[in-house]
């Protein structure tokens, strides 16, 4: 269920506005927000599962005065079906060569010498 909310929001200057719009932007279930009206000093924000009350009350404590004008449900628009259009086969992508070199593989080893070898250097 789509709802549109209309607000009339304080709002004096062009900070406002910006202020406004991103309070009611992040809100829960928004989809769009913009100005409306011949000041432009409301906001039209269309969403779903939004709660207006809640909405109200996070632009007061932003902005000082804000007040619920409008709520309704709004009713998607029945498409005509048209005929499939007839897409072209997907083409086929191009073959990509991939070369993997294997690193070089050094293997080392400790091997102790059990019994040291007797000196004969005397």
């Amino acid at each position: 269920m789509k709802q549109k909310i209309i607000l009339k929001v304080s709002m004096h200057c062009s900070k406002c506005r910006k202020k406004a719009l991103k309070v009611a932007a992040v809100a829960y279930g928004v989809t769009s927000v913009a100005l409306h009206g011949p000041e432009k000093d409301k906001l039209m924000i269309l969403g779903e599962g939004m709660d207006a009350a809640c909405l109200t009350e996070a632009l007061r404590k932003k902005l000082c005065h804000a007040s619920i004008e409008i709520v309704e449900e709004v009713k998607d628009t029945p498409k005509t079906e048209d005929k499939p259009k007839k897409e072209d086969p997907p083409k086929p992508k191009s073959p990509q060569i991939i070369i993997c070199q294997p690193q070089p593989f050094e293997y080392y080893r400790v091997v102790p010498d059990p019994t040291p070898a007797p000196c004969t250097i005397m």
